[in-house]
Parts: structure tokens; C-alpha cells; sequence
């Protein structure tokens, strides 16, 4: 069956002038938001390149950072090592069928994921919703519409009930600025230690297995590397604890991780 086409060269120049309209209303409003609040990343997933390049534009706009990837194989690969906040998922990918990289992201990943997809059919609508996504949306679509959905998702996403600080000791965590200060001052972590000291805090005074961690931080395909953990454990420890605080991180030999519980 013939794809269906996203938007007729006349939509599409009328997507880029409102576009162009709301970057002038915003402007202002938009840097100062951007100022002091970190950008929320949206990994897209879909081998159109013309609807790649129409939602990075419309994304961009609402602020958030985009990755792309035209295959399923590299959109999980992309959702491990990106941790992106939401995810955009086609079905009719040219590797494997959207449905499997839904079932196989969901073995590890609770990322928001909004279908967009010319499938149509109750059917296909309930199997994706079945099998892990939380919304669905037929092309073509209104840019408005998928930016409203997209904020929905991210109001109700397991991640917005978090706690926004957690403190122990001299450590603190600013869970939405994405900060972490010891002692008042600022640490710098890379993209992998903060993907797994944030993890430890989600759940702070439970022990976390490495099977868990492994999979959360570096993907299903990672359970076995036992070293990945043990190396990044230490790298925390060492820039996380200090003689006040004692061991913020306990080792469970054999079983997983504890962060001791926030005050």
C-alpha cells in the first residue's frame, strides 16, 4: 500500500508561517523559560525524512531538543544512550514493525510514547495501546494537536509524580533543574552518571538489582556488563560522598545498589 504523505506542499507553507508567527509572539517569553530551565529531549522515529525534518522544526520550537533515527534498531539504540524524555514512534519501519520496538523499548523504558502512523484501523490502535504506547496519532496531523498531545503526556508521565529535590547530607538533587551540589556546590556528572544517580533517586531506599540498573541506564542489551556498573558506581562515590555524609551509595553483594533515603 502507498505511504500516505504527511501534508500537501500548500499545508506544509502554512505549518511554516504559523511556525514563523509563534517564534515572533514567543520570543521573549521562550528565552527567559529556556534561561533557567533545561530542554526536554524528543527522540523521533521514522524513516520519512520530509516528516523528520516537519516535526524537528515543530519540536524545536516548543523547546525541545531532538534526536532522529530512521530504523527501529537505531531508535533503541538512540533511546538507551539519549534517555530522551519522549518518543515518537512510526509503525512501518524498514527493519522491523513499529509494534516490536514498542514491546522490546517497553522491557526497559517507561518514556512516553506517542504513535504517529497512517494505520488507521481500531485494531491497530489497540494493539499499539495494548502493547505499551500511551498515545496514538494518524497522519496527517496539526501541529497543534501533536504539541498539545505531547504536553499531556508529558503531565501525566511516571516522571512528573517524582519528587522534585532530594537531599542527604551534603548531597542535593534538583531533579527538574538536572542539578547535583555537595556541600552547596556544584558537581558536574556526565550523561551516564546522572542517567543512573537519577534512577538511584527515583527509588531512594530500595535496592535496585544490577540486572535493573543496567537495563535502565545502558539498555537491554547491556545486563550482562557488570563492569559498566561497578566502574560508574565508583565514579558517583567518589564525586558524591564525602567524610560528613558517609556511604550515600550501599552495595548489596551479589543482588544491587541502595541510595539511602533522602531527609
Amino acid at each position: 500500500m502507498t505511504r500516505k504523505s504527511l501534508r500537501s506542499r500548500g499545508q506544509d507553507n502554512m505549518v511554516a508561517t504559523a511556525i514563523a508567527q509563534r517564534k515572533s509572539t514567543d520570543q521573549q517569553g521562550s528565552a527567559a523559560t529556556n534561561a533557567t530551565k533545561p530542554p526536554h529531549t524528543a527522540l523521533v522515529i521514522d524513516d520519512e525524512r520530509a516528516i523528520r525534518r516537519l516535526l524537528r522544526v515543530l519540536l524545536e520550537v516548543e523547546g525541545y531538543q531532538v534526536c532522529e533515527a530512521e530504523t527501529g534498531n537505531l531508535g533503541l539504540q538512540m533511546a538507551a544512550s539519549r534517555r530522551p524524555d519522549v518518543i515518537l514512534l512510526d509503525l512501518g519501519l524498514p527493519d522491523m514493525d513499529g509494534l516490536t520496538v514498542l514491546k522490546r523499548l517497553r522491557e526497559w523504558s517507561r518514556t512516553p510514547v506517542l504513535i504517529l502512523t497512517v494505520r488507521d484501523s481500531e485494531a491497530d490502535k489497540v494493539a499499539a495501546l495494548d502493547n505499551g504506547a500511551d498515545d496514538y496519532l494518524t497522519k496527517p496531523f496539526g501541529g497543534e494537536e501533536l504539541l498539545a498531545r505531547l504536553r499531556a503526556l508529558r503531565r501525566h508521565s511516571p516522571d512528573a509524580y517524582e519528587e522534585s529535590t532530594y537531599v542527604c547530607g551534603d548531597l542535593t538533587v534538583d531533579i527538574q533543574a538536572r542539578k547535583v551540589t555537595v556541600k552547596d556546590k556544584e558537581v558536574h556528572l556526565t550523561a551516564t552518571e546522572y542517567a543512573l544517580l537519577h534512577e538511584l533517586v527515583r527509588h531512594a531506599g530500595k535496592v535496585l538489582t544490577q540486572q535493573h540498573l543496567l537495563r535502565a541506564v545502558w539498555g537491554p542489551d547491556a545486563e550482562g556488563q557488570l563492569q559498566y556498573l561497578r566502574v560508574y558506581m565508583t565514579y558517583l562515590r567518589r564525586k558524591l560522598e564525602t567524610p560528613n555524609s558517609g556511604k550515600l551509595i550501599e552495595t548489596q553483594p551479589g543482588v544491587g545498589y541502595r541510595l539511602v533515603a533522602g531527609n
